[in-house]
């Protein structure tokens, strides 16, 4: 099936203007400025009328299967629906388990990672939890990482009083299994560390990379913005190389897109920096008066509003402010045929009205939402 995407402003996210973009099932396969020659019976024409067009969003760090349970088993977060990724642009999401490794299941995970790319999306996920002893659906984590095909990675808590409090070298064990896993599975592989606020904060990621001489593309530190002096430690990673993952939904002492410019004025680099939501991992709710009055799920499309942000209130023109959540997150993930809209690339497209609000998404070349209306939903939405 051939689709056409008439006359789009076109950000992939290079600023690339008017261009006509062709699909073939799922796969992009032409960009011009004009690709009129292909419109006939057999092609489906959508004309965009000058929209801005960029890749669909990705979510690297987000609970499709829920996540909390730190007020009890009444506290456990609810899955992610399809519909619900598909209004906020992320047609790419990896997922991953929380401080639970018992009572949510890493099977369950897989199993749900599975299902959402059968309703539409690209999904994708970490093995272990925030503990030492990694859960992983086959017996090991190169296990895994050969075998399991949407494994990318494992992930480790660390510099937080629910962590197992791991050393240099137990990451740096575990990071050779990822790494030559990644290897022989055709994987980049990376190590995923929950940030806590303890004092130690990111220190024994920098004896990895100085005193173990790690390679710092498989080291990925997520909630560095959660306090002021966290932060100020990731930029300092960021500038050896590192990828910084900036939590939007959750963990954060100022708004995600203030520390996003903080660390440009800082002399980072926008290609080491992404979001994510660390949607549906379960917070507390506070009144008025400051007091904890329950638990609600962290929300999902603060990745986009953020994005938002950075544009009207950052002023960062839109093909910077999106390698966030598009070029970054692939890079860091490995995955070679996602973050742009680019031929060969896998047809994820988020459309855009001049004031940035989300119109039209498509995902792996389908059409899920058209004039701000979900038109794909899952299955047990419908």
């Amino acid at each position: 099936m051939l689709t056409l995407l008439k006359h789009t402003k076109l950000y992939s996210p290079q600023k690339m203007g008017m261009k006509d973009i062709l699909i073939a099932n799922d796969k992009i396969v032409a960009i011009d400025d004009n690709l009129s020659e292909f419109e006939n019976k057999h092609t489906k024409t959508i004309d965009l009328e000058g929209k801005i067009v960029t890749p669909g969003l990705i979510d690297q760090h987000i609970h499709v299967i829920g996540a909390g349970g730190k007020e009890g088993f009444a506290s456990m977060t609810p899955e992610v629906q399809l519909s619900e990724l598909v209004a906020c642009g992320s047609t790419t999401v990896n997922s991953l388990l929380g401080t639970d490794g018992t009572a949510r299941n890493i099977r369950t995970l897989y199993a749900k990672i599975k299902g959402l790319n059968q309703e539409g999306i690209s999904a994708y996920m970490f093995s272990g939890y925030y503990g030492m002893d990694t859960v992983t659906i086959t017996d090991s984590i190169q296990g895994d990482m050969l075998f399991i095909d949407k494994v990318l990675g494992v992930k480790i808590a660390i510099s937080d009083i629910r962590s197992s409090y791991p050393s240099a070298t137990d990451l740096v064990r575990k990071l050779r299994d990822i790494m030559v896993g990644g290897m022989i599975g055709g994987k980049k592989g990376i190590l995923h560390l929950h940030l806590g606020d303890l004092p130690s904060k990111m220190d024994v990621l920098f004896e990895l990379v100085k005193d173990y001489h790690f390679p710092i593309k498989h080291i990925s530190p997520t909630h560095v913005g959660r306090t002021k002096p966290l932060f100020d430690q990731a930029i300092e990673f960021a500038k050896l190389g590192g990828m910084i993952d900036i939590t939007t939904g959750a963990s954060k002492y100022t708004e995600p897109y203030k520390s996003v410019i903080y660390a440009l004025d800082e002399g980072v680099s926008i290609d080491k920096m992404t979001f994510s939501t660390d949607g549906h991992a379960g917070l507390t709710k506070f009144n008025d008066a400051g007091n904890a009055i329950g638990v609600r799920k962290a929300p999902i499309d603060a990745n986009f509003k953020q994005i938002q942000a950075l544009v009207k209130q950052g002023g960062l023109p839109i093909e910077m402010a999106f390698k966030l959540n598009t070029t970054n997150p692939a890079e860091n993930l490995g995955l070679k045929h996602k973050g742009q809209i680019a031929i060969g690339y896998d047809a994820d497209i988020c459309c855009f009205d001049e004031n940035l609000n989300l119109i039209d998404v498509f995902a792996k070349g389908r059409e899920m939402m058209k004039d701000k209306k979900i038109i794909v939903k899952g299955n047990f939405e419908l």
